[in-house]
């Protein structure tokens, strides 16, 4: 193959958006005999679309040199522009601060009126919107949009508006700012703009559908991420971020082996990419799913490798505190994340937990005042999964006040918005509540077929501290005795309650895995039990942890 025909490939290859065989074509061409500009630009972008973000960094500063040698200004400065994207969202910001000026100088010089102003405003006016200048920021991106309209160029419109709705819902304005991503949205899904462009707009409006807790747009756009994602099968930046969302899909939905799958495969994804922002998230669902199974040393693990990243790991990790028994941590924790925490977006996913914890403390009065909060941010935004919530908290807190009654509308609310939604965990949750609000009231029956619907979800999702608790509460008696089983059989059930696999408990008991599997088995039919998340569940239930 000659170098002409190798480069023609590699254009090619760039406009079906086969990113991997693109960079393979133009780094020969470039090893043979050099690349021009325009096809820098290009293997530029493959590099980034390919996970080699220090090869694209070097590309764009390559073409930008080229271009300045040339007195293509303006090209170069779109250059510096996306070079200092992509160290920006690897979190350089000296480096990415650097080139952004380097752009505007070099457009200053020339008093050129172009596009890639329009850029470098838009950055400047999400910069305001990080720091929690929402107008100023939002005045700023408009211009952006307005210079993009002017000179035709979607990518720079549809980043810039994208910029403008997330500033809309940081001011409380959700509606508004979702029905501007919701349009955005329309040219991302047509391919209208560009791989890089479309990446960063899908993993924002999921972000956002999060923040305003919108779970029936984040499914939608999640599936059309996923979908976005298995076209370009070499696609790597935005890889990790949709198995990580389609992992939060599927745990709310109660597909947690699915989700346990999915998360993990992001988390493989982030140890090789371990700068990525949303490396964090990973590791944090992780810990999540870990803490409902009931395996607490990998869920710690898990949020622990989040807080690296620079994820905040809580709630969770005061919710894993308090399901050890650790309450005085696990309010300590959440009362000072909660202080932290100022926006509503952040304190929204805070709250319910914090009702959770100090419930558990005993501090009703302080649960009572964080549920009202909840109460009127729920009623302000008007999302299903967010009025489920706070019916949920606001039912406990009655509960806890000693008026079972008045709880029983609020919990039935509660789990009718939940079935709604297809959120079977928290069904359960509140059908526990229910329970206890009938055994409040003198209905052991209503009670007892309550707990009896609570446990039979958690048993089907694999939910242990959960399963455990409803048996405790029901007063449930599992059939055989811990003296039935062996002192290694008793070691093992142990074991098997922190979430470790056979091959992890026979290296910790140096045993063959064979071995282990025996005994496993042999206490699952001594003690009459289905599966290792009952018998986990029956660990915690007799205090073997």
């Amino acid at each position: 193959m000659t170098t002409a025909d190798r480069l023609d490939r590699g254009r090619s290859s760039f406009a079906r958006k086969a990113w991997a065989e693109a960079y393979a074509h133009l780094a020969a061409v470039d090893r043979e005999s050099g690349l021009e500009a325009g096809d820098l630009e290009r293997f530029a972008m493959a590099a980034y679309l390919v996970g080699r973000d220090g090869d694209s960094a070097g590309l764009w500063e390559r073409a930008h040199h080229e271009l300045v040698s040339r007195g293509d200004a303006v090209r170069a400065a779109r250059c510096a522009f996306w070079l200092a994207f992509g160290l920006l969202n690897r979190g350089e910001s000296a480096r990415g601060g650097g080139w952004l000026g380097r752009a505007a100088r070099l457009l200053d010089e020339g008093r050129y009126d172009c596009a890639e102003r329009g850029y470098l405003v838009m950055t400047a006016g999400r910069q305001r919107v990080i720091e929690g200048d929402h107008a100023e920021g939002y005045a700023l991106v408009g211009q952006a949009v307005e210079i993009g309209e002017r000179f035709g160029d979607l990518d720079l419109v549809m980043l810039a508006r994208h910029v403008q709705g997330r500033a809309l819902i940081q001011q409380g304005k959700a509606a508004e700012g979702m029905a501007l991503l919701d349009e955005i949205m329309i040219a991302v899904t047509a391919d209208e703009v560009s791989a890089i462009v479309a990446g960063t707009v899908y993993c924002g409006l999921i972000e956002a559908c999060q923040e305003v807790h919108d779970l029936r747009r984040a499914k939608e756009w999640t599936v059309a991420l996923t979908r976005w994602c298995e076209s370009q099968p070499d696609l790597e930046p935005y890889r990790g971020q949709c198995l990580v969302h389609r992992a939060e899909i599927m745990q709310l939905h109660g597909a947690w082996t699915d989700a346990i799958e999915e998360v993990r495969r992001a988390c493989e994804r982030f140890l090789r990419r371990s700068d990525d922002p949303a490396a964090g998230a990973a590791f944090y669902q992780q810990g999540e799913l870990h803490r409902l199974c009931g395996r607490f040393t990998d869920a710690e693990e898990a949020y622990r490798q989040a807080s690296r990243r620079g994820r905040e790991p809580q709630p969770g990790l005061a919710l894993l505190r308090l399901a050890q028994g650790q309450v005085g941590a696990a309010t300590a924790a959440i009362r000072r994340v909660a202080g932290e925490a100022r926006d509503r977006a952040t304190r929204s996913r805070l709250l319910a937990a914090y009702v959770e914890i100090v419930l558990a403390e005993g501090d009703v009065r302080a649960a009572r005042a964080t549920a009202d909060e909840l109460s009127g941010i729920a009623a302000d935004l008007g999302v299903p999964l967010l009025r489920a919530t706070a019916a949920q908290a606001h039912g406990a807190v009655l509960l806890a006040e000693g008026d079972a009654r008045a709880a029983l509308p609020e919990l039935r609310q509660a789990w009718t918005a939940w079935q709604d939604l297809e959120v079977p965990y928290e069904c359960a949750r509140v059908r526990v509540l229910v329970g206890l609000a009938c055994r409040r009231l003198g209905d052991e029956d209503g009670a007892k077929m309550e707990l009896d619907a609570a446990r039979w979800v958690f048993q089907q999702l694999g939910g242990a501290p959960d399963l455990a608790r409803v048996d405790a509460l029901a007063g449930k008696t599992v059939a055989g005795a811990m003296g039935a089983l062996t002192a290694r059989e008793t070691e093992v059930l142990a074991l098997v309650a922190t979430g470790r696999t056979n091959r992890g408990i026979a290296d910790e008991l140096f045993l063959s895995e064979k071995t282990v599997a025996r005994h496993v088995s042999n206490i699952l039919r001594k003690l009459g039990l289905p599966s290792r998340a009952a018998a986990t569940a029956h660990a915690y239930e007799h205090g073997l942890l």
